[in-house]
């Protein structure tokens, strides 16, 4: 399985058997400008989405017809099984900016797990419910989601093995988020990558939790 950052909430993950999956495409450009990353140009068998905000529901974006997982019911796409939990954008039971969807999808035997704008730290009942993750999408930038220190917190109440940060301030993002150095320092085996993809197999999995940090060009 290859993970490819596309900046944001976005990865473009694709399966040995080729299909491709789309988490939370971004609409380039909006709220004024303030998603500055560059439009997604690439296909996707399957696009999840946690919630309909335009920095992470753009999915008239992505060319093609791609069949669309916004939670509910676990379903089968393209040979990837997917889960989902409903849960909220804020600690105020959505009372401040709604519900958020974490999709948990089965690629080549890897859990990957990807939070969304997750904005609360997850109950024991709600992790028991999930049943754990090897590789963990999570936003680490606080103010609109969890942050550094509820990251690391979920993290390991799913027992992630690799532990991959996205929704954090970079030079393309206007939001006033925290960059990723803050979570980067609650955690002790971190790895810069150095590129936007990154292999991981069932076989290579670390015994020990790794944060990767990928670059999104």
């Amino acid at each position: 399985m290859k993970i490819r950052w596309l900046g944001h909430s976005s990865f473009l993950i694709e399966a040995s058997s080729g299909t491709k999956i789309i988490t939370d495409p971004f609409e380039a450009g909006s709220y004024d400008g303030a998603v500055g990353y560059a439009p997604i140009h690439d296909s996707a068998d399957i696009v999840t989405i946690s919630h309909d905000h335009a920095d992470h529901n753009a999915v008239d974006q992505i060319p093609g017809s791609p069949d669309v997982v916004r939670g509910g019911e676990a379903v089968e796409s393209h040979g990837v099984a997917i889960t989902s939990l409903s849960t909220f954008h804020d600690e105020c039971k959505g009372q401040d900016r709604g519900r958020n969807t974490i999709h948990v999808m089965d690629v080549d035997g890897v859990r990957v797990g990807h939070l969304g704008d997750l904005g609360h730290v997850l109950s024991d009942g709600e992790a028991a419910e999930l049943g754990g993750v090897d590789v963990l999408l999570a936003p680490v930038g606080g103010y609109y989601t969890i942050g550094p220190e509820e990251a690391r917190d979920v993290a390991e109440k799913l027992g992630a093995r690799v532990v991959i940060p996205m929704h954090y301030k970079t030079e393309d993002i206007g939001f006033p988020i925290q960059p990723v150095d803050d979570f980067l320092k609650l955690m002790e085996d971190v790895e810069q990558v150095g590129s936007t993809d990154v292999e991981i197999t069932k076989e290579t999995l670390p015994e020990m939790r790794k944060v990767l940090v990928l670059n999104y060009k």
